[in-house]
Protein backbone atom coordinates (compact mmCIF):
# COMPACT_ATOMS: atom_id res chain seq x y z
CA UNK A 1 0.00 0.00 0.00
CA UNK A 2 2.74 2.57 0.78
CA UNK A 3 5.85 2.69 -1.78
CA UNK A 4 7.42 5.15 0.35
CA UNK A 5 7.19 7.94 2.81
CA UNK A 6 9.15 11.63 2.58
CA UNK A 7 10.34 13.47 5.84
CA UNK A 8 11.63 17.20 5.36
CA UNK A 9 14.47 18.57 5.73
CA UNK A 10 16.43 22.13 6.13
CA UNK A 11 19.81 20.77 6.14
CA UNK A 12 20.19 17.97 3.70
CA UNK A 13 23.82 17.30 4.52
CA UNK A 14 23.64 17.21 8.18
CA UNK A 15 20.22 14.99 7.78
CA UNK A 16 22.16 12.76 5.26
CA UNK A 17 24.45 12.16 8.62
CA UNK A 18 21.88 11.50 11.17
CA UNK A 19 19.98 9.46 8.94
CA UNK A 20 22.56 7.23 7.49
CA UNK A 21 23.74 6.39 11.17
CA UNK A 22 19.97 5.30 12.51
CA UNK A 23 19.34 3.57 9.31
CA UNK A 24 22.79 1.18 9.66
CA UNK A 25 21.38 -0.24 13.24
CA UNK A 26 18.30 -1.76 11.03
CA UNK A 27 20.48 -2.53 7.81
CA UNK A 28 19.17 0.00 5.72
CA UNK A 29 21.50 1.64 2.97
CA UNK A 30 20.99 4.57 1.35
CA UNK A 31 20.14 4.04 -2.20
CA UNK A 32 20.12 6.96 -3.82
CA UNK A 33 20.73 11.26 -3.60
CA UNK A 34 20.92 14.54 -5.64
CA UNK A 35 21.26 18.28 -4.67
CA UNK A 36 17.34 17.75 -2.86
CA UNK A 37 16.84 14.25 -1.59
CA UNK A 38 18.01 10.75 -0.13
CA UNK A 39 16.41 7.62 -0.01
CA UNK A 40 16.81 4.91 1.82
CA UNK A 41 15.32 1.14 1.31
CA UNK A 42 16.78 -2.33 1.90
CA UNK A 43 14.23 -3.18 -1.22
CA UNK A 44 12.08 -5.19 0.83
CA UNK A 45 9.03 -2.60 1.76
CA UNK A 46 8.35 1.59 1.67
CA UNK A 47 11.65 3.31 1.97
CA UNK A 48 11.87 6.54 3.43
CA UNK A 49 13.00 9.90 1.49
CA UNK A 50 15.16 12.82 3.61
CA UNK A 51 14.25 15.87 1.38
CA UNK A 52 14.35 20.15 1.26
CA UNK A 53 10.87 20.84 0.34
CA UNK A 54 10.29 21.19 -3.09
CA UNK A 55 8.31 24.07 -2.99
CA UNK A 56 11.17 25.83 -1.21
CA UNK A 57 10.07 27.03 1.95
CA UNK A 58 10.95 25.48 5.24
CA UNK A 59 10.80 22.04 6.27
CA UNK A 60 8.32 22.19 9.35
CA UNK A 61 7.28 19.25 11.71
CA UNK A 62 3.39 17.81 11.11
CA UNK A 63 1.40 18.05 14.09
CA UNK A 64 0.16 14.41 14.90
CA UNK A 65 2.59 12.94 11.94
CA UNK A 66 5.03 10.72 12.60
CA UNK A 67 6.56 7.36 10.83
CA UNK A 68 7.58 4.62 12.69
CA UNK A 69 10.34 2.29 12.01
CA UNK A 70 10.31 -1.65 11.58
CA UNK A 71 12.61 -3.43 13.99
CA UNK A 72 13.16 -7.08 14.39
CA UNK A 73 14.41 -7.51 17.76
CA UNK A 74 13.90 -5.01 21.07
CA UNK A 75 17.96 -4.80 21.10
CA UNK A 76 17.19 -2.92 17.26
CA UNK A 77 14.73 -0.72 19.06
CA UNK A 78 16.88 0.18 22.04
CA UNK A 79 20.44 0.55 19.60
CA UNK A 80 18.44 2.90 17.03
CA UNK A 81 17.10 5.06 19.69
CA UNK A 82 20.40 5.02 21.75
CA UNK A 83 21.88 6.20 18.24
CA UNK A 84 19.09 8.97 17.67
CA UNK A 85 20.32 10.29 20.80
CA UNK A 86 23.53 10.15 20.69
CA UNK A 87 23.72 12.19 16.81
CA UNK A 88 21.66 15.08 18.92
CA UNK A 89 17.94 13.47 17.99
CA UNK A 90 15.43 14.49 21.19
CA UNK A 91 13.55 11.78 23.18
CA UNK A 92 9.89 11.58 23.01
CA UNK A 93 9.24 8.54 24.60
CA UNK A 94 11.77 5.39 26.14
CA UNK A 95 11.93 2.30 25.10
CA UNK A 96 9.50 -0.23 26.64
CA UNK A 97 6.38 -2.12 25.75
CA UNK A 98 3.47 -0.07 24.40
CA UNK A 99 0.20 -1.19 24.17
CA UNK A 100 -0.70 -3.90 26.28
CA UNK A 101 2.43 -6.05 25.59
CA UNK A 102 1.50 -5.54 21.40
CA UNK A 103 5.00 -3.71 20.36
CA UNK A 104 8.56 -2.54 21.77
CA UNK A 105 8.99 0.83 21.11
CA UNK A 106 10.68 3.83 21.61
CA UNK A 107 10.25 7.49 20.20
CA UNK A 108 12.02 10.06 19.24
CA UNK A 109 12.69 13.66 17.11
CA UNK A 110 15.35 13.93 14.36
CA UNK A 111 17.81 17.14 14.52
CA UNK A 112 14.71 18.88 12.16
CA UNK A 113 12.06 17.98 15.03
CA UNK A 114 10.30 15.20 13.05
CA UNK A 115 8.88 12.64 14.84
CA UNK A 116 9.67 9.25 14.33
CA UNK A 117 9.12 5.82 16.12
CA UNK A 118 11.02 2.30 16.17
CA UNK A 119 8.69 -0.27 16.96
CA UNK A 120 8.92 -4.26 16.92
CA UNK A 121 5.50 -5.79 16.88
CA UNK A 122 5.20 -8.76 18.86
CA UNK A 123 1.60 -9.58 17.35
CA UNK A 124 0.25 -10.19 14.10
Amino acid sequence: MINYVTIGTNDLDRARDFYDEIFAVLGVPRVHDDERFSFYSDGSGPGVMVTRPYDGEPATVGNGSMVALKADSNEQVDALYARALELGGRSEGEPGLRGDGVSYGAYFRDLDGNKLAVIRMMVG
